[in-house]
């Protein structure tokens, strides 16, 4: 690019020199032959105006000499033929035409012999190039007054020559200039294939996306606009490339405890099947014992895939059919559940008449068991329970849910919408599979995130070690609408 730049600049300028240098040789030859056709002229007018013959000028050549003549004319540097009316050369003054008058009398000689030129021309003799003018005697003769022209193109040659060699070198410092000037300026296009070059140099496994392309001091703004945005690109190049790998590895995370967990329940149901086909199940109560552990391991398999299933159609952003909900009634069917399930747990559900949000029926009722689910699943039942539904004056209604259960350690309550996620036992978790019983798939929260989202609300934690466990699911709120009508309403696809 900066040979082309430089190439194309040089070109232009030589281009321009040659027609500068055309137009001064013109114009000076223009001005020297001005000079020369005036003073041709001027010996024409004045032998015209005389009147002489050709004996006269024979007489005045035979007495003065023809040399001085022609500086008693005013006409010394000019060459003097005297020229008949057939147009040859004649003798005057005693001497005969020499090769070059006669070479000039016989280059005008016009088409019936007579020289016919009014104004001053152009006539080559001898090699030579000669400016000529004719004038005419009384007695039918003509005098032909030619200068040559090697002075004038002697002059028009020093100044072409001069010129070449001072465009020549002005092109090749121009030339010069305008290559170091290009290279310069093109910096900055360097410094992104370099940055680029880096990149691919880093293979397509591991590209060193943190390489950007550094600012330089006096660069153009179509560059450095190029440069702003080719940062931009590989920043968010940079960022696509660490969602891509972590979602890789959140999938073969998510693909090895989903195997994990669809294993345990497969392996009890295959254990207590071939104790069955062993024929090592000899009473009538342990054959109901091992029916009894391969359904409820069945069941806890069904719930696993029936809640991968649920986080796979929540992943896929569907439309849900959004139309004005009673979270108020969903609450408190679900804390009636609760409350059968584990009689001896303490629920305190405080709830207006009505509460309406916004959303799908369906993926509420999930959002509101699964918390009240993951309270009577990793709390014990000793722990109080507060359901609470509120406006919080920002056309959301908020729902929450807080146990007095041990609570959580901050790094476990980061993870706790982690699919799959057990924190330690030691932690005290009230979470997925975090109490003494490794009960729960560690999917109940990680599918009530993806519900509230999907609802078009935000989901929060707040929990201490000792502290118990308060979640808050914040929803959009819907304007209120008579019960008789609320079941003839359409769907409205969010």
């Amino acid at each position: 690019m900066r040979a082309k730049l430089a190439l194309s600049s040089i070109v232009v300028l030589a281009v321009g020199l040659a027609l500068l240098i055309w137009f001064s040789m013109m114009g000076i030859r223009h001005y020297l032959l001005s000079g020369i056709d005036n003073d041709l002229t001027s010996g024409r007018d004045s032998i015209e105006q005389t009147h002489m013959t050709r004996a006269q000028l024979s007489v005045i050549g035979s007495v003065l000499g023809l040399h001085d003549a022609l500086e008693a004319a005013g006409l010394h540097g000019n060459t003097f033929v005297l020229v008949d009316a057939q147009g040859t050369a004649l003798p005057l003054a005693g001497s005969d035409p020499s090769p070059v008058q006669r070479a000039l009398a016989a280059a005008i000689r016009g088409p019936r012999g007579t020289p016919a030129h009014e104004k001053p021309f152009d006539v080559s003799a001898g090699g030579k190039s000669y400016r000529a003018v004719v004038a005419a005697l009384p007695d039918g003769e003509f005098v032909l007054l030619a200068r040559t022209m090697d002075d004038a193109n002697g002059v028009v040659d020093k100044v072409v020559h001069m010129e070449l060699a001072v465009g020549g070198v002005l092109v090749l410092l121009l030339g010069t200039f305008i290559y170091c000037g290009a290279r310069w300026r093109l910096r900055p296009l360097e410094d992104m294939v370099d940055t680029a070059s880096g990149i691919a140099e880093g293979g397509p496994d591991r590209p060193d996306l943190s390489a950007r392309v550094a600012p330089r001091k006096r660069s153009f703004a179509e560059v450095e606009q190029l440069r702003t945005a080719l940062n931009a690109m590989l920043h968010q190049v940079e960022g696509a490339f660490k969602t891509r790998e972590h979602a890789a590895a959140h999938l073969k995370q998510f693909v090895a405890d989903a195997s994990h967990e669809l294993r345990t329940p497969l392996a009890a149901i295959r254990g207590y099947l071939q104790l069955y086909e062993k024929g090592m199940l000899t009473t009538p109560e342990e054959e109901r014992r091992a029916l009894s552990r391969m359904s409820f391991e069945a069941e806890r398999m069904a719930r696993l895939v029936d809640e991968l299933l649920a986080l796979a159609r929540l992943d896929q952003r569907p439309s849900v059919q959004c139309r004005p909900v009673d979270l108020a009634a969903l609450v408190r069917g679900a804390a009636a559940d609760l409350s059968a399930q584990q009689p001896e747990r303490r629920v305190e559900v405080d709830v207006p008449d009505a509460c309406l949000v916004l959303g799908d029926e369906a993926t509420l009722c999930q959002i509101v068991a699964n918390l009240l689910a993951n309270v009577r699943t990793h709390t014990p039942v000793s722990a109080d329970v507060r359901v609470t539904v509120a406006d919080d004056g920002d056309r959301r209604r908020v729902l929450r849910v807080r146990d007095e259960g041990p609570g959580m350690r901050p790094q476990d309550a980061e993870r706790i919408f982690d699919r799959f996620f057990r924190a330690s036992r030691d932690g005290g978790a009230a979470v997925d599979g975090a109490a003494p019983a490794e009960t729960g798939s560690g999917l109940g929260m990680a599918v009530v995130r993806a519900a509230v989202a999907a609802n078009g609300g935000t989901v929060s934690v707040d929990t201490a070690p000792g502290a118990g466990l308060t979640v808050e699911v914040r929803l959009p709120a819907a304007a209120a609408v008579p019960a008789d009508d609320r079941a003839a309403e359409p769907a409205v696809r969010s």
